[in-house]
């Protein structure tokens, strides 16, 4: 599957798109005003401990506090014999390790997401381009569950043996030995690439920490990379045949950043100059505006139709105009296949986190039934971010999750109407003629004015002077008092003013 990164800078918006097959997979966008904090390191100040939801509020010098979970504390590492004598203790209580004043070493792992402050974790790493650094985790090496693993003995030993021979350098803050994670794109990595990663970690960990010791809190200590520098460092691979930017200044940050950390991409990194606008290209700002929508139109004619709340997201699959042939069954399975790959599309370039609830057709064979899940599973391998897939419930109804690490396309783009508050419904003009009418015989019992003036929108306005007439003359003659309608266009649809004359 080759790929394609289109990156379109402006000063006060980076967007990033990712095609593959010449389809847009992914959309990344980078607000300057909103950027993210995931993977910043601050100095911290316990503003807070809440004992009984087991957190704390921390300062971060945010705008919001940031949240800090018991589970999220680091603890040291324990012998083996300790580790499985305490695996089955609880955690100890949050109020036992830390307190109002404390300063801490926190990194942010979740953004803040609607009213909630951003997450924290007292176990920091910082990335590369091929390791993950765990200062705090000395002599640990793990590596990704996505290399093969006939594969990762070999990886770890390798690194084993380049951490060994490369000793602790001279300069190093203490403890900077620490631990790694092997990323999947060191796979076919050589030593030379490992121990440069190696060295530049562990430079990066000595400047965050003299910082620590150095400065007050709340202080940014490391800011994570830039949106297309992060593209470059996570999702670069053997399968991308080009980069393309569309800005001269950000092309030369890229090639100095892929100098140093990723001198394969040069050949693939370029500066877009066509007079088409770069997105034109995939045609991504058509993509951009599809992925906003409720429905999702299918080749065949079937069609999805995905709904987000906040606690999950439901996506429901209908076949719509497509009869495929004789044979229903295969229809449906059809129809299924289709929709899977569909929706690992659009989780994807939605961003899409938490737990999914697919509703697919019904299908009467269990073997068709796991058809479909694998398709599903197949595609899923293709997105970076962890997901989980289950089996088909009682229900007929298939759960999954995607990692959520940031907000979702829709959140990030959109905002609630400020009609209907995010609900997609309004009441009807016949229910607020109603509502109306019982308005005015309210305040006719507190209060004798001499005349009522009711102002609404022209929908609303129509309808009690035609055919609510007769209720509104009824109403006029039980209060004895006149009633006065006029039209306001500037109030919302369910909006209306009554005034006492």
């Amino acid at each position: 599957m080759l790929q394609d990164i289109l990156i379109n800078w402006a000063p006060h918006e980076t967007r990033v798109a990712v095609l593959e097959d010449g389809a847009v997979q992914e959309l990344h966008i980078e607000r300057e005003c909103e950027r993210g904090h995931v993977g910043n390191i601050y100095l911290g100040r316990v503003a807070r401990v809440l004992p009984g939801m087991q957190s704390a509020f921390i300062d971060i010098g945010l705008a919001r506090a940031a949240f800090l979970h018991v589970s999220d504390l680091w603890q040291p590492p324990q012998p083996a014999a300790a580790r499985s004598a305490r695996a089955a203790l609880p955690l100890r209580p949050i109020e036992k390790q830390v307190f109002e004043g404390q300063t801490l070493l926190v990194q942010v792992v979740k953004d803040a997401i609607g009213t909630k402050g951003a997450r924290l974790a007292t176990q920091i790493s910082v990335a590369g381009r091929l390791l993950v650094f765990l200062p705090q985790e000395g002599g640990h090496i793990g590596v990704s569950r996505k290399i093969d693993a006939t594969q990762r003995e070999a990886l770890r030993r390798r690194l084993a043996a380049l951490l060994q021979s490369a000793g602790q350098e001279s300069g190093a803050a203490a403890g900077s030995s620490g631990g790694f994670i092997i990323r999947t794109s060191a796979e076919g990595a050589s030593d030379a690439e490992l121990a440069a990663d190696i060295a530049y970690l562990r430079r990066q960990w000595t400047c965050i920490a003299q910082g620590a010791q150095q400065k007050s809190a709340p202080r940014l200590l490391h800011e994570e990379l830039s949106l297309p520098q992060r593209v470059l460092r996570d999702l670069v691979g053997e399968h991308t045949q080009a980069i393309l930017v569309d800005s001269r200044q950000q092309y030369e940050k890229l090639r100095d950043f892929a100098r140093y950390f990723m001198p394969d991409a040069l050949d693939r990194l370029r500066h877009y100059e066509g007079a088409r606008p770069i997105f034109d290209l995939g045609n991504v700002d058509i993509e951009t505006t599809r992925a906003l929508g409720r429905r999702v139109e299918l080749k065949s004619g079937g069609y999805l139709v995905i709904d987000q709340t906040e606690a999950l997201t439901t996506v429901d699959v209908n076949t719509g105009a497509f009869v495929g042939g004789r044979n229903f069954e295969h229809t449906v399975l059809r129809a299924n296949l289709e929709a899977a790959r569909a929706i690992a599309r659009q989780l994807r370039l939605r961003n899409i986190g938490g737990i999914v609830i697919i509703d697919f057709i019904d299908m009467q064979t269990d073997a068709h039934r796991q058809a479909v899940l694998e398709e599903l599973r197949r595609c899923l391998a293709h997105d970076h971010v962890r997901t989980q897939v289950g089996g088909f419930s009682a229900l007929g109804l298939v759960e999954m999750t995607r990692k959520r690490t940031s907000e979702s396309l829709a959140q990030r783009l959109c905002q609630p109407c400020p009609h209907c508050q995010g609900s997609g419904r309004i009441r009807t003009p016949r229910t607020v003629a109603y509502d109306i009418l019982r308005e005015v015989l309210r305040e006719a019992r507190r209060f004798r004015p001499q005349a009522f003036r009711v102002g609404a929108g022209s929908a609303v306005i129509d309808l009690l002077r035609g055919e609510e007439g007769a209720r509104l003359a009824a109403l006029q003659e039980f209060i004895g008092l006149p009633i006065e309608l006029h039209i306001d266009d500037a109030l919302a649809p369910e909006g209306y003013s009554i005034a006492l004359m």
